[in-house]
């Protein structure tokens, strides 16, 4: 096996968007707040490669807040159809301007209205309230391009670890675990 965790990430990838029926690029991405408490919820997997793992969120929200505090993160993919995960820890840096513009302009228009109408995290009366700040986002940018909202941002994850784990018959499951050491990355298996 290589030595090299972004080949067999990026293959495994294509095999789950091959066979998952629902966003084989879902993550769960787990966070510490400033009181140490944990915290995990699903996002989305926009951009991968040697430079990290790229997700996109409102910086104000909770998550965007507890990264914000501490770096430190954990991702998660699991693909069930494929009976595979693979766990990445590492730190979260927040991602160019130009970067988080370039994902923003690819969204559809109505999520990048979205971004400008809601407070993510944030208490919200009734859904028609909200509704209705996305009635008059949706006025605002009438006839003109929706521009990437200032506290809506994309956050790379640098991992320095990334384990791979496949089901097996009598839970004699296959685990490998990559570790960066500086530019390097050492390959080890691990019991099940």
């Amino acid at each position: 096996m290589t030595c090299d965790p972004f080949a067999l990430f990026a293959s495994w990838c294509d095999e789950a968007r091959a066979s998952e029926p629902n966003d084989a690029n879902a993550m769960a991405l787990a966070t510490v707040a400033a009181d140490g408490a944990p915290s995990v919820r699903m996002v989305l997997l926009k951009d991968h490669g040697p430079d990290g793992f790229i997700f996109y969120t409102n910086a104000e929200s909770r998550k965007g807040e507890q990264l914000a505090a501490n770096a430190h993160v954990a991702l998660l993919l699991h693909w069930k159809s494929l009976r595979r995960q693979i766990r990445i820890e590492g730190k979260a840096v927040p991602v160019e301007g130009a970067v988080a513009d370039a994902y923003f302009a690819t969204r559809s228009r109505d999520s990048q209205l979205g971004a400008w109408a809601s407070d993510q995290s944030r208490p919200l009366q009734s859904r028609s309230l909200f509704e209705a700040r996305f009635a008059e986002i949706q006025a605002r940018f009438d006839g003109r391009d929706v521009p990437r909202p200032p506290h809506w941002t994309g956050w790379r994850v640098i991992p320095e670890r990334i384990e791979f784990w496949q089901d097996r018959e009598h839970r004699l499951h296959a685990r490998t675990l990559f570790v960066r050491d500086g530019e390097q990355w050492s390959r080890m298996l691990l019991y099940p």
